[in-house]
């Protein structure tokens, strides 16, 4: 069954079903290991419990976020005790999370703090995720840091940050797989000063490092919860975050569920260095 909602239907949803968020329930996922097609529901069975599961996002594709919805409530209906990491919010507005969790904001309210934090127009697009998780109870942990953070360090590098910027970051520094530089380069287009291309990677590496950081601090509290990461395609990618993860805590159970992308995320193109599991049907 391929997850599509076309926006005018998810406005409706928005405006007059407060809660009725399809899921399917028989997704598709290509086993990149066993390069063979498995169900969700084999799939949940296999995921770590605790640990940390990463479903990758193109931000603006409502199917990716129905699909990261379906692997949540997957996990839930199988009672795992579970948590929801976000990079769209900040670590530290976690208290706004908590009030949404405990039902003591209201939607608008809700609304305006995800608009803060990340963008006012893509609520709709992550919304249904927030209502499960508020109806559920299921706890949700802001990974990000402040944009004017990475804005620092992409002009002056890691250490232009003071110690109370840096927080519980370790120390960055562009050290990275041969094959996620190449994709930084890329990104760059070939511009820029070595010394402009270590702040630019390290300005990523930011992002890749908090959202382990935050996760396994969420994770050292609550160790018997699995906390499903939800980010970026590249910062799911195992070369970004989770591999700042392993490197801060080398047992850390981790999987890795990408969409889908014409080009670049296909069953023939991606290894098990790359991720563990794609879902099938979100190709453009």
């Amino acid at each position: 069954m391929k997850i599509r909602f076309g926006v005018q239907m998810l406005l409706l949803l928005w405006l007059f079903v407060p809660a009725a968020t399809p899921w399917a329930a028989d997704i598709t996922l290509w086993d990149v290991a066993g390069k063979v097609e498995i169900s969700l529901e084999q799939t949940a069975g296999e995921l770590p419990s605790p640990g940390i599961v990463y479903v990758g996002e193109s931000h603006d594709n409502e199917e990716h976020h129905a699909a990261q919805l379906a692997v949540i409530r997957s996990l839930n209906q199988r009672k795992r005790p579970l948590a929801v990491g976000l990079e769209m919010f900040q670590h530290i507005e976690q208290s706004i999370l908590d009030a949404w969790v405990a039902r003591q904001l209201s939607e608008d309210e809700m609304r305006r703090a995800f608009a803060r934090n990340w963008s006012g127009e893509w609520w709709y697009l992550y919304r249904e995720i927030f209502i499960y998780c508020r109806d559920q109870n299921i706890p949700m942990v802001g990974l990000n840091v402040p944009r004017s953070i990475t804005r620092k360090v992409s002009r002056g590098g890691f250490a232009s940050l003071t110690t109370e910027e840096v927080g519980k970051l370790p120390f960055i520094e562009c050290r990275v797989d041969p094959e996620y530089e190449g994709f930084l380069r890329r990104v760059m287009g070939g511009h820029g000063s070595d010394s402009g291309f270590r702040r630019f990677c390290e300005a990523q590496l930011v992002w890749d490092t908090a959202f382990a950081i935050y996760t396994l601090e969420y994770l050292a509290d609550h160790p018997e919860r699995t906390v499903v990461v939800l980010c970026g395609i590249v910062h799911a990618w195992k070369k970004a975050a989770p591999e700042q993860a392993l490197r801060n805590k080398a047992d850390v159970a981790q999987t890795v569920i990408q969409p889908s992308v014409a080009g670049r995320w296909t069953p023939d193109s991606v290894s098990k260095e790359d991720a563990d599991y794609l879902i099938l049907g979100l190709e453009e």
